[in-house]
């Protein structure tokens, strides 16, 4: 299946992730990790707004009261976009990383809106195995480590019916996606099993989402290209973008059938990606699932 990418915005994120798509108000919203910044795009007027905060902002979520949820370096904050442009963060629970200089990464809620969160080394490269995934328990206030063992956790996603999770490691050594049997009860994975190695697939393991089919899409970094997976791990079809490092996609749109797709923009020459670190939209032929909200 072929589908054309469209720029939606001209943003040039050094690493832009998280896009959530916000049904009321018919926005999507995402993160540009490294400059610290929220952004926000309408769809109606195509307007682009931006907040910047004091630390690494790296994914989001939506309360279900209309605050967010956001997973920075320090732990987990409540974001308060000011109209001057600064994003205030309110600390909801501290973490004590395994090494001091890291930071959250990829992370959304369950289907039951549980905040799921992993951690990483801001020195990738190093490859050391440090990062864990997290559970947030609103009521006590506390992140508690699930998993752990891994470089750079990515990938998150649930099932429609909540029994499955996806979680995958963005390493180069690594470049696998693993499913488990998820306890949406109680908020547990367990038999973790391989589901798709990337190493087999064009680009590594990034960002995720889930459609209403229950297939997985997932970023292929490195090689421009946007995965679809049938539950089985067969791949059904890939999408390209204009750009080399795609980072996570989203459904949203007023059907949820458009795809959204944040990027990187990598130091270097880019002539030949000119629009890295770009947000894009595609039409990936099936309708996503409304992203579960913090439930606060």
């Amino acid at each position: 299946m072929a589908s054309q990418a469209e720029l939606i915005a001209d943003v040039r994120c050094a690493t832009g992730e998280s896009p959530v798509w916000h049904p009321v108000e018919q926005a999507l919203y995402w993160v540009d990790i490294p400059n610290r910044t929220l952004l926000r795009w309408q769809a109606a007027s195509g307007e682009i707004r931006r907040w910047t905060g004091e630390e690494m902002l790296a994914c989001i979520a939506r309360g279900s009261d209309g605050r967010w949820l956001a997973g920075m370096q320090s732990g987990l904050f409540e974001l308060e976009p000011q109209d001057d442009g600064h994003l205030a963060a309110t600390p909801r629970a501290r973490v004590e990383h395994a090494h001091p200089a890291m930071r959250f990464n990829d992370g959304r809620c369950d289907r039951q809106g549980r905040f799921w969160a992993g951690s990483m080394l801001l020195e990738m490269a190093a490859g050391v195995p440090a990062g864990a995934l997290y559970r947030y328990d609103g009521a006590a206030g506390t992140l508690v480590p699930r998993l752990d063992g891994f470089i750079v956790p990515n990938g998150l996603g649930f099932s429609p019916d909540g029994r499955t999770m996806y979680l995958s490691d963005s390493h180069p050594s690594v470049q696998a996606i693993w499913a488990f049997d998820y306890d949406s009860d109680s908020g547990t994975p367990h038999n973790r099993r391989l589901f798709v190695d990337m190493k087999a697939h064009p680009g590594r393991p990034d960002g995720a989402a889930v459609d209403a089919e229950g297939c997985y899409w997932i970023c292929g970094n490195d090689a421009g290209l946007v995965h679809r997976f049938t539950p089985d791990g067969r791949l059904d079809r890939s999408l390209a973008v204009p750009v080399k490092k795609p980072a996570m996609c989203a459904f949203g749109g007023s059907r949820l059938d458009t795809l959204f797709v944040t990027s990187i923009r990598p130091a270097g020459d880019l002539a030949d990606q000119p629009l890295a670190g770009g947000l894009f939209a595609l039409d990936a032929g099936v309708r996503g699932l409304e992203e579960p909200a913090f439930a606060a």
